[in-house]
């Protein structure tokens, strides 16, 4: 059991490395990459853009939910 635990590290850098070497050699599946990378910057982006013109608004909205829901009790 204990010579397993003992090459974790050792496997675990073999498959780091190997992958690594992998993505470098293959250019075709770099641009995925790049294209992944890019959809989620946009995404995050959109999620920053919409909760700062909409923050207030569902703040007040929240407020709303919570003081209706304190006259229900």
């Amino acid at each position: 059991m204990f010579e397993k635990i003992s090459m974790l590290p050792v496997s675990i850098y073999l498959a780091v490395t190997g992958f690594a070497t992998r993505l470098k050699n293959d250019e075709r599946g770099l641009s995925g990459v790049v294209v992944a990378v890019l959809l989620i910057l946009v995404a995050v982006l959109a999620v920053v853009l919409i909760w700062g013109l909409l923050g207030e608004a569902i703040a007040e909205w929240w407020e709303q939910i919570m003081n209706k829901s304190t006259e229900l009790k």
